[in-house]
């Protein structure tokens, strides 16, 4: 709901407050006295394009801020959490345009683009103005209507989750198809790669010690000749090291008694003996062990040869990697096997959420057919009342594959002319058309629907008398439980309102100026009966007035 307007360098407003009612608000004044520049201004924080010709003292920027009440409204919090803006009852939309063109957009004080401030105030506005694309022409719009009127919310959320889960799993089942198709030309190929590792069945770091192990078959003559020496001086020449230690002890140990440190020298000398004879033994074993043997050294190079070239094959560096591409083939090969098992589960799955979402879907379709009838003579007799007798709206709802919504295509089509040639709305109804024919639709479903603010632009165009009053009776009913504003030269709309707002022009400093004022009671019947009769209503006028006002 806008409960304030304050506009301030726009054209010809120097600056003007408006404090809009809750519930019906009628705007009226003289041809050119600036009601179509006040709806200028408020499109702005609605997210219309700045222009600077509107800035007629350039000498300050133009300012536009508008206050909405938002406290029942869950999907402009959303908005606000969305674009992480400040969440308050009150909602605070501003336009700035500077002298030299450039425009600004906040939300609550937080700078916003354009677009988010044109997203968020069809929230929280529903402008009607001559010659507008209305929304009355789109598919959405149409079907909103239609379900509202069939209270198809709860099924409808109930189909959406099935629908989005149906798509969900639809999606699945395309890919496992797409990888099958994948799996199976590639499938052959991973076979070979498989059997290749799998036939030379390498154990983990088996390259890594082979390669270590050729190092010392390769040199095993030298390794032997050098071990034999060694072992020969420690134990076996003409003189061994070890007998010769053990000479050495044997010349010492007479003398240990007569000096101190000769017994500790003999301790050292025999543990020396000690370690050598056991370096001896160890040679000696090592020794056994080496052994040249040509036939492993041959395996072991055929070994290296097939694992090397299957390193350079893969680009890999150790055998563990060689394992790691086995197991992975391995698993791409099972996977293979057991797809099919997985493609059948999936399509049972979503054959069954397909028979459910046609099932929700007939549901509301079913509901949606039994609204057409209804909505249809409702609707053309209101617009009847509003002053279009040959006028016919007709509801086309067609079978189409299954969406979001169900599985309808609704149109609604229009004929103005009584001339049974119906067309859809968008190409056939004219602006005033469009808007009493959006009012009668919209005051059917205002008890089903959680519309915004209303703002009516010059409805009443080609309209007067019974007409003009039917229309103000259905804004004065619908305004009960939401906001309305209405831009409107006729006297039997402007006398239903709930707050009557003036446009007038006045001189100031020598320059035309755009005001507006909230009249008061007598003010009222003044300007209806001058709707009526005139500059100087007659005492009939101001009567028929104050009845306009009664009724």
């Amino acid at each position: 709901m806008l409960t304030k307007l304050h506009i301030q360098n726009y054209a010809i407003i120097d600056e003007i407050e408006i404090n809009f009612s809750n519930n019906l608000n009628i705007i009226t004044g003289e041809t050119g006295a600036g009601k179509s520049i006040l709806m200028g201004a408020l499109s702005l924080i609605l997210g219309e394009r700045a222009d600077s010709s509107v800035l007629v003292n350039s000498s300050k920027k133009c300012f536009i801020e508008g206050i909405f009440s938002t406290h029942d409204k869950p999907e402009v919090a959303s908005f606000l959490q969305q674009y992480e803006l400040d969440a308050e009852d009150e909602l605070v939309l501003r336009r700035e345009i500077a002298a030299n063109g450039k425009s600004r957009a906040f939300i609550n004080d937080t700078p916003a683009t354009v677009q988010q401030l044109k997203q968020l105030a069809s929230l929280l506005v529903d402008l009607h103005q001559q010659f507008d694309t209305l929304e009355l022409g789109d598919s959405d719009f149409q079907r909103e209507v239609l379900d509202a009127l069939a209270g198809n919310e709860p099924v409808l959320h109930e189909f959406k989750k099935v629908f989005q889960q149906w798509q969900l799993i639809s999606k699945e089942l395309e890919q496992l198809k797409e990888q099958k198709n994948a799996f199976t030309k590639e499938a052959d190929y991973h076979q070979f790669l498989f059997d290749e590792l799998n036939e030379l069945s390498f154990k983990e770091n088996e390259l890594e010690e082979l390669d270590q192990e050729l190092k010392i078959l390769s040199s095993a003559e030298g390794i032997k000749s050098a071990l034999n020496k060694v072992f020969y001086t420690l134990r076996e020449s003409e003189q061994p090291v070890v007998t010769s230690i053990k000479q050495l002890i044997q010349q010492l140990q007479p003398f240990a008694d007569l000096h101190k440190d000769l017994a500790a020298i003999i301790v050292r000398l025999q543990s020396t003996q000690v370690e050598l004879q056991d370096i001896a033994g160890e040679i000696d074993h090592v020794n056994d062990q080496v052994q040249f043997d040509e036939k492993r050294i041959e395996w072991i190079n055929q070994r290296l040869t097939d694992g090397y070239k299957l390193l350079k094959k893969h680009a890999l560096q150790t055998t563990n990697e060689l394992l790691a591409l086995q197991q992975e083939l391995s698993k791409k090969l099972e996977t293979v096997l057991h797809i099919d098992d997985t493609i059948l589960s999936k399509e049972k799955e979503v054959a069954a959420l397909f028979k459910q979402a046609e099932q929700l879907a007939e549901r509301i379709s079913v509901a949606r057919q039994q609204q057409i009838k209804p909505l249809e003579l409702e609707v053309n007799r209101l617009l009847t009342q509003v002053g279009m007798p040959n006028a016919k709206l007709k509801v086309d709802l067609k079978e189409s594959t299954l969406h979001q919504y169900g599985k309808d295509q609704i149109d609604f089509l229009f004929d103005a002319n009584k001339s049974n040639r119906f067309e859809p709305i968008r190409k056939v109804a004219s602006g005033g058309e469009l808007s009493r024919l959006m009012l009668c639709i919209k005051s059917l479903v205002a008890a089903s629907i959680d519309l915004p603010t209303m703002i009516f632009d010059e409805i009443d165009t080609g309209i007067s008398g019974e007409a003009a009053k039917q229309v103000g009776l259905i804004m004065k009913n619908m305004a009960a439980n939401r906001q309305i504003i209405c831009i409107t030269h006729q006297p039997q709309i402007a006398g239903k309102a709930d707050a009557h707002f003036f446009v007038y022009k006045e001189i100031v400093e020598n320059a035309v100026k755009t005001n507006i004022r909230l009249l008061d009671k007598d003010e009222r019947i003044t300007a209806i009966a001058r709707m009526l009769s005139g500059e100087k209503p007659t005492a009939a006028a101001l009567e028929n007035a104050r009845e306009m006002m009664m009724n």
